[in-house]
Order: C-alpha cells, then structure tokens, then sequence
C-alpha cells in the first residue's frame, strides 16, 4: 500500500493550512505523506495511528506532530460519543517558510528545536495536549493574523512538552547525520514504496552507492535497527490497517504485504503485535 502524496489546500490569506475534518462514519485509512510539517489533534475517536514503521494506538485528545515527508494515517475504530463525528483538526505549515519564520528569533529556539525532532513524528503527552487543546479548537474562527499567532502560541507551549516521544525509526536531524541523511533517505524512499515485495540488500547498497556492510552501518546509524526488522515493522503496520479497515482474507493480506508463507506472517504477526492476525481483527469487530 504506497504512501500518495498529498497536495494541501492553499488560501490567499493565508502562509499556512489548516483543516476542521469531521467524519461521522470512521476515520479511513489513507496512506499519504507531504512536504509540509503536520500538527493533527485527534477527538470523539479511538482507533491506530501509522507513522513511518510505528503502529500505535490512539483516543481522545491524541496530539501528534509528523515530519516532512513521512508517510503517515489514522484510522478509526470507534467513538467516544455516537452523537457526534470523529473530529481532526489538523494545522500544516511548509518548512521552509518556518525557518524564514523563526531565523533570528532567540524566543522560538525551542521551536526550532521541536520541529528538528519531527522528523520521526512527536506524540505528545496528555497534559500538553490538554493545555492547548482549546486554542487549536479555536483557531478556525480567528481572522488570518489572529490564526498566525496563535499557531506560534501553540508551538511555543508543546515545544516545552519534555514527554514528547518519537514515533518512527526515521533518521535522526542531528549534526553529524547530516552527511549521510540524502543516502539514507533514498534507501526509506525506497522502502517505503516497494515494502511490500522482496529488496535485496544489494539493491539498497546501489541505491545508497555503498557495500552492503556500509549500507548495514547507515542504516543503524539512522534508525537505531536493522533493515529486516524495518521491513518487518512496515509490513506488520500495513497488514494491521487491512485487518482492522477491510475484510480481505488473512492470506490474501499476507501475500499482500510481502509475505509468501502464511505461516511465517502470522508467526511475525504475533511476535509484533502479540496476537495472531484473526485477534487482532476481532478487537475492531463490533460485540
């Protein structure tokens, strides 16, 4: 299931996007990825999230930053409150008009600091999310000027959120990564697109233009694991949104996301997930 990409809504008074997405039915499962940072709060919905290789569970008041170019989705299981729509309110905001933003501003250096970290997406913690929450629910009604602040506002107080944990095995920004990033980030292109069949080594060797034992060191370098494990991690979160989103065949889900042998995918399933594939669907089957 590749990851598309998402061209944003534009507004002429506006440097920045935002959405107000209400769903009465459930939050589906879309794999997309952009250039633009994305801030998503996440309310009357319980459900997964899919960031990069990470798979985890959400619910009301999920607060979650995802980097440039991260593929990323939700998808819903169920609500808090039947009345009432899944809600995401979801501010986007292009990197490079950040930094012309925040150059020279000593007071937004946490910020800065913050959005470094994004790269493999940030879920933040409860009490930060809480502490903002009604100023992203206002933000929709605020004239263009008022919106800009606010957003600043926003950054300001969930930069100083020291819970904030990362979410995805994606590279790190840190300063002495940064002569390798381009390598490395050809080789997750790459992954990220053809998971879901056999990549040899040597094929990401060429694409990253080193051996395969270099190839082996970058990679744990940037992701803190190795590249089978990786691949492991992104085909278990696909296989995790089909079972929870469609009804397909366990074995046709399997054969879909890069598995031959049903035997080996259920006992990768269940070493990833703790439950065979079979559970895991029967937790977003209604009782």
């Amino acid at each position: 299931m590749r990851p598309y990409l998402e061209i944003l809504p534009r507004h002429a008074d506006s440097s920045w996007s935002m959405l107000n997405r209400r769903l009465d039915d459930a939050i589906p499962f879309q794999w997309h990825h952009h250039p633009e940072f994305e801030l998503t709060l996440t309310l009357n919905s319980i459900g997964q999230r899919f960031i990069g290789d990470h798979t985890g569970e959400y619910e009301d008041g999920d607060l979650v930053l995802v980097g440039p170019n991260l593929p990323h989705t939700w998808v819903s299981r169920a609500k808090y409150d039947e009345a009432n729509p899944h809600i995401a309110l979801v501010l986007w905001f292009h990197p490079d008009w950040m930094r012309q933003m925040t150059s020279g501003a000593v007071e937004l250096r946490p910020v800065e600091a913050m959005l470094a970290r994004a790269d493999r997406g940030l879920h933040f913690s409860k009490e930060a999310a809480a502490a903002v929450r009604s100023n992203i629910e206002a933000i929709f009604a605020k004239p263009p000027a008022e919106r800009l602040l606010l957003l600043f506002n926003i950054l300001g107080a969930i930069a100083a959120d020291r819970q904030a944990s990362p979410l995805a095995s994606t590279p790190g920004q840190s300063r002495e990564l940064q002569e390798s990033r381009e390598r490395i980030d050809r080789v997750l292109t790459h992954v990220h697109l053809n998971y879901a069949r056999a990549i040899a080594l040597e094929e990401l060797a060429d694409i990253a233009a080193l051996s395969v034992s270099g190839l082996h060191r970058l990679f744990r370098r940037h992701t803190g694991t190795t590249v089978s494990d990786y691949l492991i991690r992104m085909r278990i979160g696909d296989a995790c949104a089909r079972l929870s989103a469609t009804v397909q065949p366990v074995g046709h889900i399997a054969d879909a996301v890069g598995y031959n042998s049903l035997a080996n995918f259920n006992r990768q399933f269940r070493t990833q997930t703790g439950m065979t594939p079979r559970q895991y669907r029967n937790v977003f089957r209604p009782a």
